[in-house]
């Protein structure tokens, strides 16, 4: 994992702004959020139970999968079937759409 991922990932999950490079974190008052490249892939909600949503915002892209996966309870595996590349949420076809991440 890079560090830029590690940073980004912890400053998000601790609710602190961070911004290097193509990657920052949004503090907002109901909710974080974590860009790349300036696509919102990821939201913390400051509900009771700081539920985690993610979507790739139509990039599939090995750094999307990489942010995305160092989020808790967030495993995408990319598999090529018939030449046709395919992501996959926690052993679930995954299109990229917005998604709650159970707990």
């Amino acid at each position: 994992m890079r560090k830029i991922t590690k940073d980004s990932v912890n400053a998000f999950l601790s609710q602190q702004k961070f911004y290097k490079d193509n990657t920052q974190v949004e503090i907002l008052p109901n909710v974080t959020i974590l860009k790349l490249f300036g696509n919102e892939i990821a939201y913390l909600y400051n509900d009771p139970n700081k539920t985690l949503s993610i979507t790739n915002s139509g990039w599939f892209t090995d750094t999307t999968k990489e942010r995305l996966n160092a989020l808790p309870n967030v495993y995408i595996q990319q598999k090529t079937i018939n030449d046709v590349k395919k992501w996959y949420l926690n052993g679930e076809e995954w299109n990229g759409k917005l998604t709650d991440i159970k707990n």
